[in-house]
């Protein structure tokens, strides 16, 4: 089977390393025409854990996380306030991982018969061929088409119609940066800290460079992106306190933003065209747990597509196993909306009382459960 891939992000990759293990032949589209460094560190577990250790790629994991011990909420001054120790997220078994360290280690290991055209983006879908139609007016054909391309997707556009019929906006915008501080650096050290303030929260964590990452999230019920993504944090998170001012003066041009929004899609497929990752499934980082679910549906769907006997029954198999997943963890999501980001101070003294009961041992398994989902061993028994 000679499966098209559009998208390059984790997703599409680890679709191509399940589709070559499986002795299926792959094509890698990327529309830009390098590999992006955008993105904020992930607490990486569950499913997508699981696949990666079913694809070889742990060990290769395990070296580039992060030793961040603790999640620490700190007031206006960064005082402590609550906090949650990463070991008690899926019994320890976490990783914290930037997502662009992520995308490079899934790239880094693709098998050598595997190659990504960059500078590919894809103008034209026909799900009977199937086939794409690049920019530059190149046609390729195979037997199945995959959108992997974000939760933006131009595959889903042009194959299953505009992006507004399916994408849902949670209330939130969110941002990335990475900047030079060693103060900050210094503060922060060994912990992911973030704002304990009402309606726009901002985090600081150290990278093993030597500069900071920078993290934000605030309410705004305007999905649309602003013109000037540094205005709008200023805007944002500048009246936060802690260090925020100085992180934010030191922002530079280079920066992520967009906005916290889940697709929800009746079918994931149309003829011989399917989607995967968060051009279909986007959970949003409220549920936390999209770069785990990414690779972890791009798994199943490759098994799938090389067990089934056609592009079709596949799909229907790939939908019929991980959609449950996938509308769990959005479920979880959307609950996690009303105390992810406290809009009053009720709220925000509610999230603080929350985390400091984790510390009582009948809920320091129970709570993180709750939050994450109902545990899985569905990939460990697909393979």
């Amino acid at each position: 089977m000679r499966v098209i891939v559009c998208g390059t992000g984790m997703a599409g990759l680890a679709l191509a390393h399940r589709l070559h293990a499986l002795g299926q032949e792959v094509v890698l589209l990327e529309r830009s025409t390098s590999p992006r460094d955008e993105g904020y560190m992930i607490d990486f577990f569950g499913p997508g854990l699981d696949a990666a250790r079913e694809l070889g790629l742990l060990p290769a994991l395990r070296k580039i996380a992060y030793p961040i011990t603790e999640a620490v909420l700190v007031d206006e001054r960064g005082r402590r306030r609550a906090g949650i120790d990463t070991a008690q997220v899926a019994d320890g078994e976490v990783l914290s991982l930037m997502r662009p360290d992520l995308e490079h280690v899934l790239r880094d290991q693709l098998p050598l018969a595997i190659n990504i055209r960059y500078g590919a983006p894809v103008v034209e879908v026909d799900p009977d061929g199937p086939q794409v139609t690049l920019a530059d007016g190149t046609t390729l054909a195979g037997d199945v088409v995959i959108g992997a391309d974000g939760i933006h997707s131009t595959v889903r556009q042009l194959a299953f119609g505009p992006e507004s019929q399916y994408l849902r906006h949670l209330g939130f915008h969110t941002s990335a940066f990475i900047f030079d501080d060693p103060q900050i650096r210094d503060r922060v050290a060994g912990r992911f800290c973030l704002t304990d303030t009402i309606g726009a929260q901002f985090g600081c964590y150290p990278l093993r460079d030597g500069r900071v990452a920078a993290f934000g999230v605030h309410r705004s019920t305007d999905p649309a992106l602003p013109t000037d993504a540094q205005t709008a944090m200023r805007t944002a998170y500048g009246e936060l306190g802690w260090v925020v001012p100085e992180a934010l003066a030191a922002c530079p041009p280079e920066l992520y933003y967009d906005q916290v929004a889940q697709i929800v899609m009746p079918t994931w497929h149309n003829g011989r065209v399917g989607l995967v990752g968060d051009a279909c499934q986007a959970v949003s980082l409220l549920a936390g747990q999209g770069a785990s679910l990414a690779i972890a549906g791009a798994y199943v769907l490759g098994g799938e597509l090389a067990r089934a006997e056609s592009p079709e029954a596949a799909f229907t198999a790939y939908e019929r196993i991980w959609r449950p997943v996938v509308e769990e963890k959005q479920q979880v999501g959307r609950s996690a909306a009303r105390w992810f980001l406290p809009a009053s101070r009720t709220q925000l003294l509610v999230r603080r009382l929350m985390l400091r009961t984790l510390k009582l041992p009948v809920l320091r398994r129970r709570i993180p459960a709750a939050l994450a989902g109902k545990s899985t061993t569905l990939i460990r028994d697909l393979s």
